[in-house]
């Protein structure tokens, strides 16, 4: 979600520089984009911390652990600290904290690149520029920080007491030997272009619909000058928050069956199933063949719509905070 804030913060003008006496234009510009990237990616490790849990578990219920597949969202989150300590909830989140960075940095990048292309190469502006460059920098970013999410999940899908990797090093070192080498931590990629493109995209549409008739409806009510350019109105924190959160929960529905497919075959050899889900279809139709809809390609989406609001909350909060402690604004 700090990505999100991210790339809506890139979309805005950019801050007017202070007078000479706050330290002048120069200083303030000094290392801006690497300033903005570390605001970014401390936003996401908090927001993705505060929702590690329902991270844990959702990883658990969509690929139908053994030890927890007859039990629901909260009886999960119950049962896990029993059987595994309270850190049992906090599984894998060491690798996602790894991962997150280099994540928010290329996908930030990768937006006023592709937003710059669209727009001089293409003549594409308004919502269909900011829809496919939000898009195309959500597939980059995931292409080259897919590795680092495999192992995450790989580590998160752990029981204790049946623990087949130590750690991060030995879960890289373990699927690189045994499972194709580098192509090993690319299981399911497919998939996850599959649905970010669908994701990003309505995301991306639905916050910008929202906002403009928002604005241009209940200005008064629901928006307030930038604190950058007093001529432009922007919506109020709240109301940016449950734009966003509806936005993630609309385009959430749509991909969600890529995103269970997608862990199952990230999971590959830890399944008992393996050889029936080598391919996106065949896993697909095997989920859909033995748990059906609701209980198979939608399995723990509630668990998604539950997580969405605090993720987004601390990143939104954390990443204002952080703006103003980089000198950001």
């Amino acid at each position: 979600m700090a990505a999100a804030a991210a790339l809506a913060a890139a979309d805005s003008p950019p801050a007017v520089p202070p007078a000479a006496g706050a330290g002048g234009p120069t200083a303030r510009r000094d290392f801006y984009w690497l300033r903005s990237f570390v605001a970014g990616g401390i936003a996401g490790c908090c927001a993705k911390t505060t929702v590690a849990p329902l991270d844990r578990v959702k990883v658990l219920l969509q690929a139908h652990n053994h030890h927890y597949k007859h039990l629901g969202v909260l009886s999960t989150l119950r049962a896990v600290p029993q059987k595994e300590g309270y850190l049992g909830l906090y599984k894998g989140n060491g690798a996602m904290m790894i991962r997150i960075f280099p994540y928010g940095a290329i996908q930030f990048m990768a937006f006023e690149q592709y937003k710059t292309l669209i727009t001089t190469k293409l003549g594409v502006s308004g919502h269909v520029h900011r829809l496919m460059a939000g898009s195309m920098a959500g597939m980059t970013a995931v292409v080259c920080t897919y590795p680092l999410d495999m192992v995450r999940v790989r580590l998160a899908f752990q029981v204790k007491g049946e623990h087949t990797y130590t750690g991060i090093i030995h879960a890289f070192k373990t699927i690189y030997a045994k499972e194709g080498g580098v192509r090993g931590f690319y299981r399911g990629l497919i998939p996850t272009i599959l649905g970010m493109a669908p994701y990003a995209g309505v995301s991306f549409f639905t916050f910008g619909t929202l906002k403009s008739v928002g604005l241009s409806h209940a200005p008064t009510l629901l928006g307030k000058p930038s604190s950058d350019n007093p001529n432009v109105l922007v919506l109020k924190t709240h109301i940016n928050l449950l734009c966003g959160g509806v936005a993630g929960a609309i385009a959430q529905t749509i991909s969600y069956p890529f995103d269970v497919t997608r862990r199952r075959m990230q999971l590959g050899a830890v399944l008992p199933e393996f050889e029936k889900c080598l391919t996106m279809r065949e896993t697909m139709k095997y989920v859909y063949g033995h748990h059906g809809i609701r209980k198979g390609l939608y399995r723990g989406l509630s668990l998604n719509y539950i997580r969405c609001i605090p993720s987004q909350a601390v990143a939104f909060t954390t990443y204002e905070l952080m703006k103003q402690f980089f000198h950001l604004n």
